[in-house]
């Protein structure tokens, strides 16, 4: 299976360049978008009736804001929208698409950029994120999770670590959540397979950032442990343009 992920930054907006659609050339199995920016009454049609995809759309109540969406050939199982708690919930983040054996969490994780009390909020959401899979691994389930962390990991993943050690995104208590996330066994599937410095997902748009590959790599797919010797291979579609961050994806046998 090839499943693949991408903040798009407003769909409409990558859809009107006519950079959307492309990303279905190639017939990914599941194609999984963060960031869409549109409810359902303004969301291109078009995009909602591909055809040999079923599509599932979680919008955030405020308008024009978050929001996330999947276009899947399997239909799942059940979808549900949000953890199920408003306060983790109202802002459509969260898409998750349970197929039986395994279970797809599409997600766009909060930015702790407008303060020190939305770093806390950033930290709650992966917490609750963090108990919501364990409760499908203890099921027997496995669990890929995908979207925009909106954390680099590590030094190696982002192009200036030293002048950004007291920025959100790559704060030591962010970054010690990923350390938690890996330590409770699961896998960092692009680090699988590619350990070079210069791999980024996100460049600031307003300083040019991507033609001198100035950036961050913030948006990830994780699977647990289990999953590991079905895992073909991972990778980050920086030449996809349309957003302030690329496409990344799995090759993945289930």
């Amino acid at each position: 299976m090839r499943i693949i992920s991408w903040n798009v930054n407003g769909i409409r907006a990558v859809h009107g360049k006519g950079l959307f659609l492309p990303l279905f050339k190639d017939k990914p199995d599941i194609l999984c978008v963060q960031e869409t920016k549109a409810q359902e009454d303004v969301f291109p049609q078009d995009l909602k009736d591909i055809k040999g995809y079923k599509f599932y759309l979680c919008s955030a109540e405020k308008k024009g804001y978050s929001g996330t969406a999947i276009w899947t050939k399997q239909e799942p199982a059940s979808v549900k929208y949000g953890f199920g708690k408003k306060e983790f919930d109202s802002d459509g983040r969260t898409l998750i698409a349970d197929y039986g054996k395994y279970v797809l969490y599409n997600i766009y994780f909060p930015n702790g950029g407008r303060g020190p009390k939305w770093v806390e909020y950033k930290l709650k959401f992966y917490e609750e994120f963090l108990k919501h899979a364990e409760k499908n691994r203890k099921k027997g389930k496995a669990v890929i999770a995908c979207g925009d962390v909106n954390t680099a990991h590590k030094e190696i993943d982002l192009a200036r670590p030293k002048e950004n050690e007291n920025s959100t995104g790559f704060l030591p208590e962010e970054r010690a959540f990923l350390d938690k996330l890996v330590s409770r066994g699961y896998i960092d599937t692009f680090r699988e397979f590619n350990r070079e410095p210069g791999n980024y997902t996100w460049w600031d748009y307003k300083t040019g950032a991507r033609a001198r590959n100035i950036g961050w790599r913030i948006d990830y797919f994780f699977v647990n442990a289990e999953l590991k010797n079905r895992l073909k291979a991972a990778f980050i579609m920086d030449k996809i343009m349309g957003s302030d961050h690329c496409p990344v994806g799995i090759e993945i046998e289930l």
